[in-house]
């Protein structure tokens, strides 16, 4: 079964968000009881957390592999680290695909001390803003300028998995997009002391599909930025399919999906998750986009990163 992200989510206003409010409500009641009695764990090395408040599609990973490089060129020993689901797999082999070094435990907090007997200096968590049991030295907040905070309520009457009031606990939001002075006047507003950047996808393999006709799809948190990331370059998009984040997609399904890009005399393209997904099928007619984020001013944000190690 399908189970796409709400549209309501995205909406100022929406009546099936207000029914839902009430929920919503007794959610943040218990998320901050969880806070409250969960014991945070202190660690010998710093750990930088790359989270989110607006649930999936805000460029965590890509992130934190950003991080991982320019912490490598200080000439740190650094980590990523995951908490383990198996609906995560293709994650985990997209990290490890970039070359760096992945821990994984469900509990994120063996997974560091995993880390640490490795003689590892620093980790990044890429997600885990909402994990109470671990002390953060720097908390990065993800948003992408599509979404940002969606209506600006929490699950499930909106997409924010805390209250945008929850950013007053990070150092630095990163916008993936363009400048966008109202949004920071709000983050600003929740506390002056944050540091706001702005970020940016580069597609590192675009000569491989110019001049071609693509079907594109994605199973991933807002399926439409890989799409909106695809017109932006100039691709010439035949047909675009959206599939729910970390789709489970069939081989049938994907054997559909080469006779419709046979039929429009169309190469597939689709996201480096959803390929790592999809690997294992070994069908060498769908390739992926491949991505890095840049930042757009990188010493800046170096400069900041580095204050907290």
């Amino acid at each position: 079964m399908k189970i796409f992200k709400p549209k309501f989510w995205d909406k100022k206003y929406s009546i099936i968000g207000f029914f839902l409010l009430p929920l919503s409500i007794f959610l943040q009641i218990l998320i901050a009881l969880k806070n409250k009695i969960s014991n945070q764990k202190k660690f010998s090395i710093p750990v930088i957390c790359v989270g989110n408040i607006y649930v999936g599609g805000t460029g965590k990973t890509p992130l934190s592999l950003e991080i991982f490089k320019i912490l490598e060129s200080l000439n740190k020993k650094v980590a990523i680290i995951k908490k383990s689901y198996t609906q995560h797999d293709d994650e985990f082999k997209l990290i490890e695909s970039k070359g760096a070094k992945l821990f994984k435990n469900s509990s994120r907090s063996l997974a560091i001390n995993d880390a640490i007997k490795n003689k590892f200096e620093c980790v990044i968590l890429d997600d885990g803003f909402q994990d109470f049991s671990i002390t953060k030295n720097l908390n990065i907040i993800c948003f992408n300028e599509k979404q940002l905070a969606g209506n600006g309520m929490t699950l499930p009457s909106g997409p924010l998995r805390e209250y945008f009031s929850a950013l007053k606990k990070c150092q630095i939001v990163v916008i993936n997009g363009d400048t966008n002075l109202n949004f920071e006047k709000k983050i600003k507003d929740i506390s002056t002391d944050i540091s706001i950047h702005y970020s940016e996808y580069s597609p590192t393999n675009i000569e491989n599909f110019k001049g071609k006709n693509l079907l594109a799809f994605a199973g991933i948190g807002n399926p439409d930025n890989f799409f909106d990331l695809l017109e932006k370059n100039k691709f010439k998009l035949t047909k675009k399919i959206a599939f729910p984040d970390h789709y489970n997609y069939t081989l049938k399904e994907l054997n559909d999906l080469i006779s419709l890009s046979i039929e429009m005399n169309s190469q597939i393209i689709t996201t480096e998750k959803d390929f790592y997904r999809i690997k294992h099928f070994q069908l060498s007619q769908i390739q992926c986009l491949n991505i890095a984020v840049k930042m757009v001013n990188k010493k800046k944000f170096e400069n900041e990163i580095n204050k907290y190690l």
